[in-house]
């Protein structure tokens, strides 16, 4: 008897139910069972009992049930937790004459249960069980492992790229040698070393702002290698299609869970090829609650993240890389709403890119961009950096600082990477600068997921402290060694990653001093300012400051182009004042990056 006939016989399903999945099934060609999973009519247990009377194998609940520890112990032994993660069975019970019984999803897989007794050398009795009872049983057996992993994984296999120790010993000693340096010039010779140090400032002003100019018309310019277009969409196998892992990472955000469920189960792509993991911190019974309530159909698993140090999504997001199934995998935040044809789009992209591309980035921007002055800047900030910057970016073969959604991975690679770091906290900047000191690509993708704008100041200064602070971070951990950095990027790259994560930061911490100094010159004349102004001196302050700014203003005009966002263009008039915020929450992130440098600045979700 077919599953979907048991499922019938057994009353879980109707003949409508079975009607439609059998119809579904000649678009998708996933199993019946699977797609009726995926179309909330049944749960994995159901499917499991059926499987289990299907194959002649006994059914075992492993939450009433759980797994005897001396028998989870001995499949370690002789296999690996891995081996059983993967081929998704668990070891339950030592029966007589020494018969490991052995828990299993697929009752089909007498490869992993040959290779099992095989390395363990003793005969196995297999059990049906379903996937959420297996996550459970290997959650409960593995969990110190899993967080151990998800902690202390990067760190464990390649220290110089955590962020675990903000500054090594060796930029100690560097900053330390240069401050000696500094102050024993300003002993000597106060007024020359004053003006070259201000010169070298505004003339790395004024190449960040060039830089960044460069870049963008770059990105207007070119077309990116992997965009895809509606035919190559249109022309995508849904049968063909790959499993695609959805990492949700979410944090006392109940609110926001029933568009998020809408949403994901809206994407255009076969719901039975979707493994989509719900992260959810232990100490979060809200959000469960919101999720048990908006009754999420099958393919949506729940992942309990235990609590520990550090509280970050990163770190959530590695304990759910470690139960993905997908051959992709993307992040979306709780409040995102991607295009339809996202997922799509990436597979179409992959499919045609190099083997070495790892990463696409599709672009983010604001669905409540009309909101008040915050959300209109930041729809301005985000068009011009995902619409221009990261195209330009990528033109020019740069490292591609990552957003921190709608970032679409092949999951092998990425597990190879270390996953993301749980102590930096722009995490995803971080990678996408990691895989490029490894030699893999990232790329654009001509797809936009819309998320909420920050509409609150509070609110505001906390993500974007929180930002920054990542990149100072990310700027300290892939330059503990210049040179083995030069060697392996290349110059261009090199002095790409100075200017835009290094140029950032320090733009928006010398950006308030400039401007003070240079308007209390140019109003008050104070003697003491006087000898920091010769003529050339003057005449850069002035070209920095007029030109500089007049340009940096330009770029966020050039952003409503491509969106035809127009009637912000006023708006990018104000753009100083916006910058002035940055500078306030460069100062807070400086200090939270010598003080708490792996606290999470929570961002509130749901104000707009």
């Amino acid at each position: 008897m077919r599953v979907g006939e048991a499922l019938l016989k057994s009353g879980d399903i109707g003949q409508e139910d079975l009607d439609r999945a059998l119809g579904i099934q000649k678009i998708w060609g996933s199993p019946i069972g699977t797609i009726l999973m995926a179309q909330g009519i049944i749960n994995g247990q159901q499917l499991a009992r059926v499987l289990s009377e299907q194959s002649g194998l006994p059914y075992r609940n492993l939450v009433e049930e759980p797994p005897d520890p001396e028998a989870v112990s001995l499949g370690v032994r002789g296999v690996g937790e891995d081996f059983l993660r993967r081929r998704q069975m668990v070891p339950c019970e030592v029966g007589e004459g020494g018969v490991l019984g052995v828990a299993l999803v697929n009752p089909e897989d007498r490869e992993g249960l040959e290779e099992l007794a095989r390395r363990l050398g003793c005969p196995v009795e297999p059990f049906v069980t379903s996937d959420r009872d297996l996550y459970f049983a290997l959650d409960r057996s593995f969990r110190k492992r899993y967080v151990d992993e998800s902690v202390m994984g990067l760190f464990f296999r390649t220290p110089e790229e955590s962020a675990l120790v903000t500054f090594s010993g060796g930029q100690i000693l560097f900053l330390g040698a240069l401050v000696s340096l500094l102050a024993a010039a300003f002993w000597r010779d106060p007024t020359r070393t004053g003006t070259a140090l201000f010169v070298a400032v505004n003339a790395f002003y004024l190449v960040s702002i060039l830089f960044k100019l460069a870049a963008s018309l770059q990105g207007a310019r070119y077309e990116i290698q992997e965009q895809v277009s509606d035919e190559e969409v249109a022309a995508l196998r849904e049968e063909d299609l790959p499993v695609y892992t959805l990492l949700l990472p979410l944090y006392r955000e109940p609110g926001v869970v029933p568009k998020l469920v809408e949403g994901i189960r809206n994407l255009d792509y076969p719901a039975s090829r979707l493994d989509v993991k719900v992260l959810l911190e232990e100490d979060d019974p809200q959000t469960l609650q919101a999720f048990r309530e908006a009754r999420p159909p099958a393919n949506f698993q729940i992942v309990r993240v235990p609590r520990s140090v550090p509280t970050t999504k990163p770190k959530a997001c590695n304990y759910g890389l470690l139960f993905a199934k997908g051959e992709y995998l993307t992040i979306y935040d709780a409040e995102d709403v991607p295009e339809r044809d996202q997922l799509k789009k990436a597979v179409a992209a992959f499919r045609k890119g190099p083997p070495e591309l790892v990463c696409i980035q599709a672009a983010l921007n604001y669905y409540n961009s009309e909101q008040n002055f915050l959300t209109r800047m930041f729809t301005l900030e985000y068009s011009y950096w995902f619409d221009y910057m990261l195209p330009g970016i990528e033109a020019l073969r740069l490292p591609i600082p990552l957003g921190g959604t709608s970032n679409h991975f092949r999951t092998r690679v990425l597990r190879e990477l270390g996953g993301w770091d749980p102590f930096n906290v722009t995490e995803d900047a971080d990678l996408g600068v990691r895989a490029g000191a490894h030699r893999y690509r990232v790329a654009t993708l001509n797809s936009t997921t819309y998320e909420e704008a920050n509409s609150r100041l509070g609110n505001w200064l906390r993500q974007r402290s929180r930002w920054i602070k990542g990149y100072m971070q990310t700027y300290l951990v892939h330059m503990r060694h210049p040179l083995r950095l030069y060697r392996r990027i290349g110059g261009r790259a090199f002095w790409g990653f100075q200017l835009l994560i290094g140029g950032t930061c320090v733009t928006f911490l010398v950006n308030p001093l400039l401007w003070g100094l240079f308007l209390l010159w140019l109003t008050l004349r104070p003697e003491a300012l006087s000898l920091l102004f010769p003529p050339g001196v003057f005449a850069m302050s002035t070209f920095c400051l007029v030109v500089g700014n007049a340009l940096a203003i330009h770029l966020n005009m050039l952003a409503v182009f491509r969106r035809k966002l127009f009637r912000l263009t006023p708006y990018a008039l104000l753009n100083p004042i916006y910058w002035l915020l940055h500078s306030l929450a460069a100062y807070k992130a400086l200090w939270q990056l010598f003080t708490k440098p792996f606290y999470w600045e929570k961002t509130t979700h749901g104000l707009g």
